[in-house]
């Protein structure tokens, strides 16, 4: 952006993203361009104005307070700048109204790298903050965890595998898979595998898998199956 008449081109541009912007955004974004070569004057288009009180021909000092756009001007770099705009996003401000808004501003630059135009965004979420909130108090609420009630079952579970395998509740070395199905069943009477957690914590004790111990399971399953009878002979 070289000249004035460039300026113009670059305000008519984004004149017409801000048409585009105001038929799809919601009245609690306010959109503004400012011309920065006029500062006691800067605003030259505003959507939603209501939002931090502002109007055409507005100051750009009433812009929110903690704008990094705005201080952004105020910490321009020593060195010259390319044309390149530069962005600041997603950072929160407040109204002079003392509203909480999240905001973004685009600056426009000239060849030499000084600041002509800015485009800025600032969202007042408070309506759907407001909403979450209401919504919140209609919707059933998870239930709350117990860490105390976590606490009481891992104990039971520790308690199990020590009365199955006694007196530490640690299994020796070299431990055999018939022994390791024995502690599987004496688990199971005690109802280790009932309750969340317990397969995993049994297979951890065992240095198995949990599908080991479901294999364990299912083998304990199959052996107590009652046998069919024998067929009577027929000299019987």
């Amino acid at each position: 952006m070289s000249t004035s008449n460039e300026k113009s081109q670059l305000i008519g541009q984004l004149d017409a993203i801000m048409d585009a912007l105001a038929s799809v955004a919601g009245r609690h974004i306010e959109v503004v361009l400012h011309d920065l070569a006029h500062p006691e004057a800067s605003v030259i288009r505003i959507i939603n104005g209501h939002v931090s009180g502002r109007k055409r021909g507005s100051p750009l000092l009433d812009a929110p307070d903690n704008d990094r756009g705005f201080l952004g001007l105020l910490n321009q770099p020593s060195t010259p700048q390319g044309p390149e705009p530069t962005v600041f996003t997603g950072y929160p401000t407040t109204s002079v109204q003392g509203k909480p808004l999240q905001s973004a501003t685009v600056l426009f630059k000239d060849e030499n790298g000084k600041p002509q135009l800015s485009l800025c965004f600032n969202a007042d979420n408070s309506a759907i903050n407001s909403a979450r909130e209401a919504l919140a108090l209609l919707l059933p609420q998870p239930p709350e965890e117990k860490p105390e009630q976590e606490a009481g079952l891992e104990e039971t579970l520790d308690e199990i595998i020590r009365a199955c395998i006694p007196p530490t509740g640690q299994l020796r070395t070299g431990a055999s898979k018939q022994e390791k199905v024995d502690i599987v069943r004496q688990m199971q009477i005690r109802g280790m595998f009932m309750v969340r957690g317990g397969v995993e914590k049994a297979a951890k004790v065992l240095g198995v898998t949990r599908y080991t111990v479901y294999n364990y399971l299912d083998q304990l399953r199959k052996a107590a199956e009652p046998t069919a009878a024998p067929s009577a002979r027929p000299d019987e």
